[in-house]
Order: structure tokens, then C-alpha cells, then sequence
């Protein structure tokens, strides 16, 4: 798979896990394309923590708005009805409980559910984000990411980056299937069917469990 398969792969697999009446939010990167593949009949309701709820797909080349972006910057649409606040009101939002799911990035996830995403030590950042507030304000906090990171794991036996939160993980998605941190480790739940499990254990540093009912990755 090139890049952008990768890419659309993990957006789509997470746009599975969104349900009707749903409050969702979307880091920066691939989850920012789910809005692209919701599935139809599905109604949720997407919260940019830039300060806007009732996010929708990508706008259009030439129909970009200015004041319509993601926390990523791209430019998106809104549903009918949809609303825009400032930051005070999207992290109170946020912190108070509302967000039903997060789906995120990451640089680095361990076999305990700890998150790192902000920062990698020595180099330049422009700012923690909402990331913190998320992990431990979302009722669920799913990652979609790339399974490695020019060809070095991301899903390992214990971060050595920076922490955004300690145990905050519920499920990965990866291009090459979907785990779910539980207290006895990490679990595949799913495989894509270009991958065997022995290449995604080969992929992966933290050892995986792997589930009896294991399935091909929905698409």
C-alpha cells in the first residue's frame, strides 16, 4: 500500500467505530479524513476543539471557507445546525464529560494503553493541543495511526517519549489491523488480509495477544 491507501485504510476502519448520536473528536492527521467515509444512515456529531461542533467532510477545491477548519488547519463543511464557540466552551465541552469518542495520533502507544503524541525531546514544538484534556475527558480514546514510523514501531512495551496520558487507550487502528488494550496486554482483534499475523507481531515491539474469534479488518 502507498501512502495515501494507508491512509484512507485507517480512516475508514475508525469511521466503523462511530454511532449514531455519537459526540466525536478528531486529532490532527488521519483521523481528520473520517468524516469522508462515514457510513450512510450514520448520524454523529463531530467536535473540532478549535471551536466547532457539527464538523463535516472536506470541503471542496474552491469552495473552501475561511472561517471553516479543522484543528489541522483544512478546510471542512458543517452540517445544518452546526455551531462555533470559543476555546473556553469547546474544552469545557471537552472536560466535562461530553466527547462520547477521541480518535487520535501517536508517536508512540504501549502495552499498558500510555500515550505519547505532543512532543519528541530536542525538537521544536508549537504546542500541547487539546490532547491531554481528550484522554482523560473522552469516554473512549481510540488512536489511528501508521503502524511504524520509518519502519520502527509505534506500539511498544513501554513510551520512552514524553506522556500525554497514562492508560488512557482503548483500541489502535493501524493499516494493518485493530487492537484493543485490555489489562492482560494488547489484543488483535482484526487483520488486514495483505498482512499475516506474523508480520504485524514482526511490526509491532510490545507482544500482541492474539484473539481466537480473530477477523479480517472490516473495510
Amino acid at each position: 500500500m502507498d501512502k495515501n491507501e494507508i491512509r484512507e485504510v485507517i480512516a475508514r476502519r475508525g469511521a466503523y467505530e462511530l454511532h449514531d448520536g455519537d459526540v466525536v473528536n478528531l486529532g490532527i492527521g488521519i483521523p481528520t479524513l473520517i468524516p469522508n467515509y462515514l457510513r450512510p444512515g450514520v448520524k454523529v456529531l463531530l467536535q473540532s476543539e478549535n471551536g466547532l461542533i457539527g464538523m463535516n467532510a472536506d470541503a471542496k477545491a474552491g469552495e473552501e471557507d475561511q472561517d471553516l477548519t479543522n484543528a489541522g488547519g483544512g478546510y471542512i463543511t458543517k452540517i445544518d445546525g452546526a455551531a462555533t464557540f470559543d476555546s473556553a466552551t469547546s474544552f469545557g465541552l471537552i472536560r466535562g464529560g461530553h466527547v462520547d469518542v477521541t480518535i487520535l495520533g501517536a508517536m508512540q502507544v504501549d502495552e499498558r494503553g500510555d500515550l505519547a503524541n505532543w512532543m519528541i525531546p530536542g525538537k521544536k514544538v508549537s504546542g500541547m493541543g487539546g490532547a491531554m484534556d481528550l484522554l482523560v475527558g473522552a469516554k473512549r480514546v481510540i488512536l489511528a495511526m501508521e503502524h511504524t514510523a520509518k519502519g520502527s514501531p509505534k506500539i511498544i512495551k513501554q513510551c520512552s517519549l514524553p506522556l500525554t496520558a497514562k492508560g488512557q487507550v482503548n483500541m489502535i487502528i493501524t493499516e494493518m489491523g485493530v487492537m484493543e488494550i485490555t489489562p492482560q496486554g494488547i489484543v488483535l482483534k482484526e487483520i488486514h488480509p495483505e498482512f499475516t499475523v506474523e508480520q504485524v507481531q514482526a511490526a509491532t515491539e510490545a507482544t500482541l495477544i492474539i484473539s481466537n474469534d480473530l477477523k479480517p479488518m472490516l473495510q
